[in-house]
Parts: C-alpha cells; sequence; structure tokens
C-alpha cells in the first residue's frame, strides 16, 4: 500500500533532519553532511509535490482551479502557523537583532537577503534559506504541473535540471565564491526538479534507466570521497571543481533512494526506514529544522547553568540542543501542528462527480489523507496523497 511505503519516506526524513542537525550541533565547522540533509529534502518534496498534483490530475472529477487552491489552502495550513510562530518568538526576544530583517523572512526571501549581503547574519534565521527556496518552488511549481501539458511535464523537469547545472559552470567563471551561489534558487531546482522527474516515471511504474543503474554507485563513491577530500586544501580550480562535485554527485544516489523508498525497501534497511523512532522523528521533521537554531541560541545563552560545553560543536551541545529541539518539536507537532492539519479536510483537491467534497479518512492528516472520489453510481476509488513538509 502506498501509505506503508510511504513511512519509509518518513524514515528518510529523519535521515534529512538527523544531518543537519551533526552539522549544526556536533561537526567541526563547514560539515557538508547538512547540505547533503537539505538536498535530500529537495529532492523529497519535489517527488511528493509532483506526485499529489499528478494524482490528482489523473482523477476523472479533476478541476485545475480546485486542485491548485486546495494546494496552497493545505501548504499555508502546514507551513505558515509554525513558521511564523518561530518568527514572532525572534522578534519577542530580539534574538541576534534579527528584528531589522524579519520583513525579509516573512517574505520568504531569506536566501535572497543572506546572498545579497554574503554573510550568514542574523546566523539564527539562517537555516530559513532553504525553506524560502522550497515556498518560491511551492508557488510556480503547482502551476507547471497542473497547467502545462501531461506529456510535457517530464521534459519540463529534464529542462530545470540542464539549467541549474549550467547555473553551476557559470560560477567558476565569477571567479570568488560567494553565498549567492548556493542560495540563489537555481542552485536548488535540480534536487526539486530531479525529484519531481522521479514521480513522473513512478507514476508510469518505469523501471530504472540503465544510466541511472550503472552510475548511482560510481557517482555515490565520488560524493564520499569529495566529502573525505573537502578540508584538503586545493587550487583554485580544483576547488571549483570540488564544489561542482560535491553538488552534482549525489544527485543521483539521492533520487534512488527516494524512488527505492516511495517503491518499499526490504530487508533490514527497510525495516529501519519504517521503525517507529525513525517515522516519529520524520512526522515532526519539520519542526525540528525550523526550531533547532533557535534553541541553541537559546542553549547557548544559557551556558552558565549547564554542567557541559554547548558554546562549541561537540557532544554536550548535541546532547542538550537535540534533545531541547526534540522536545519542543514534539510538543509543537502534538499541541499546534497536527490540530491545525485536521482542517486540511475542507481542502481536497479533487471533488466528487455532481459537485460534492470529497470526504477525507480519519488519520494522520498531514502525512496519509486518503480523498474518496464517485467515480460512476456506487462505485469508489482511493486516490492516496502524502502532504509534504
Amino acid at each position: 500500500m502506498q501509505i506503508a511505503r510511504d513511512r519509509q519516506l518518513d524514515g528518510l526524513r529523519a535521515v534529512a533532519v538527523s544531518l543537519v542537525l551533526y552539522a549544526h550541533f556536533f561537526a567541526a565547522d563547514g560539515s557538508h553532511w547538512g547540505h547533503i540533509g537539505v538536498r535530500l529534502f529537495f529532492v523529497l518534496s519535489g517527488f511528493l509535490i509532483t506526485r499529489l498534483l499528478l494524482q490528482a490530475r489523473d482523477e476523472t472529477s479533476f478541476e485545475t482551479g480546485t486542485a491548485l487552491g486546495s494546494f496552497y489552502a493545505r501548504r499555508a495550513l502546514r507551513i505558515f502557523p509554525p513558521y511564523f510562530a518561530v518568527l514572532g518568538f525572534v522578534w519577542l526576544i530580539g534574538l541576534e537583532h534579527s528584528k531589522e530583517v524579519l520583513a525579509w523572512h516573512a517574505l520568504y526571501l531569506s536566501n535572497f537577503w543572506y546572498a545579497l549581503q554574503n554573510e550568514w547574519t542574523p546566523w539564527v534565521l539562517c537555516h530559513t534559506w532553504s525553506l524560502s527556496i522550497e515556498e518560491q518552488f511551492y508557488i510556480v511549481w503547482p502551476l507547471i504541473v497542473l497547467v502545462a501539458p501531461r506529456r510535457s511535464v517530464a521534459e519540463i523537469c529534464v529542462g530545470v535540471i540542464a539549467l541549474s547545472l549550467a547555473y553551476r559552470f557559470y560560477w567558476p567563471l565569477t571567479g570568488t565564491p560567494s553565498l549567492a551561489r548556493d542560495l540563489l534558487p537555481p542552485a536548488s531546482m535540480d534536487a526539486l526538479a530531479a525529484g519531481g522527474l522521479l514521480a513522473v516515471h513512478r507514476s508510469k511504474n518505469e523501471a530504472w534507466p540503465q544510466w541511472v543503474q550503472r552510475s548511482w554507485i560510481p557517482l555515490l563513491a565520488l560524493s564520499l570521497i569529495l566529502l573525505w577530500l573537502r578540508p584538503v586544501p586545493k587550487t583554485s580550480l580544483l576547488e571549483w571543481l570540488a564544489w561542482i562535485g560535491l553538488e552534482i554527485s549525489p544527485l543521483v544516489p539521492l533520487v534512488m533512494l527516494v524512488g527505492s523508498c516511495a517503491r518499499g525497501i526490504g530487508g533490514s534497511l527497510g525495516r529501519l526506514f519504517e521503525s517507529a523512532p525513525m517515522t516519529a522523528l520524520g512526522r515532526i521533521s519539520y519542526g525540528v529544522y525550523l526550531y533547532h537554531a533557535i534553541v541553541l541560541a537559546v542553549v547557548v545563552q544559557a551556558q552558565s547553568f549547564i554542567p557541559v560545553n554547548v558554546s562549541e560543536q561537540g557532544l554536550g551541545r548535541f546532547l542538550v540542543a537535540g534533545a531541547g529541539t526534540l522536545l519542543l518539536a514534539s510538543i509543537s507537532w502534538c499541541a499546534f501542528e497536527q490540530p491545525l492539519n485536521t482542517l486540511k479536510r475542507h481542502f481536497p483537491y479533487v471533488r466528487r462527480q455532481g459537485g460534492g467534497t470529497a470526504a477525507v479518512r480519519p488519520g494522520r492528516a498531514d502525512e496519509e489523507a486518503s480523498i474518496y472520489l464517485r467515480a460512476s453510481g456506487d462505485r469508489a476509488k482511493t486516490l492516496e496523497i502524502s502532504d509534504v513538509q
């Protein structure tokens, strides 16, 4: 069943957010694992968004306006409340003098702010650059998937990936690295569009192309080698080539991982992704990602009351800030996010023939909503949809 397989995608969310926590709480400065985690989030988002929109589009009672309006309403219910609660908290206590730039974050332009400044100031909100990228993607991508000719969606995905790769190869010509090369939308569109392309092929139950089957292991090996060599001093040319390689080489392995979990991985790895701790962490991963920098800032300020060192990267920071983040995200999910997500039942992607509103089966409102559709008379079928972080 689709829902059972999506438990493994929850497990992947847990992996992605764990890599971010490792990079920000434990590893030495400059760890690239956090960026890999964000790239995994992007592939997941592109895949799940495209999949649910294609599923809605394939229904006989599909209407573009209904699906589009419901998509934006459901995304607003899932994303906006905790996000603006964080901005309100930051404004209230004035963390890192963030008040002066809150308008950029409120408009989901964090990535442009940090790119223009070319520095991570204020740090406490720097992680919102990726949330801005996703929100910018959410605005445009549903229009493409729902309005463009169905047969053209795959070609559009390939075109977006090609443009993103061209953007990367442009940057060595500029001579000097800057935050803009990683934070402007084209730098992440390849991962998002690759997830979309995966959804198109999975909707047709197509097998992996031969070039993907043959290349993912060498590309994974290259990614690990480049990660291992990242701290090694290099010439400027080699530095550029290593950066491009680290951005491109993990993409096919990440897509393979998402696609395999979407179909369902067997064995011990599949059981790990489906385990209760992994799926629980994946379920609250949006809150974990959103709150972790805020918790870290508060924990560091409270260092004098904490018996272990949380002012520097290491085990103490990882344990204390990590536990605080998980606690806050769990409370937020149970008391705040999950109740709001139940309102999604008022925004079905498709409606019953005859103008009635499709009923929604009770359950995990944000991950496993099932829309019941009347295709004819007394015949009903279920459209399984996973709303993403």
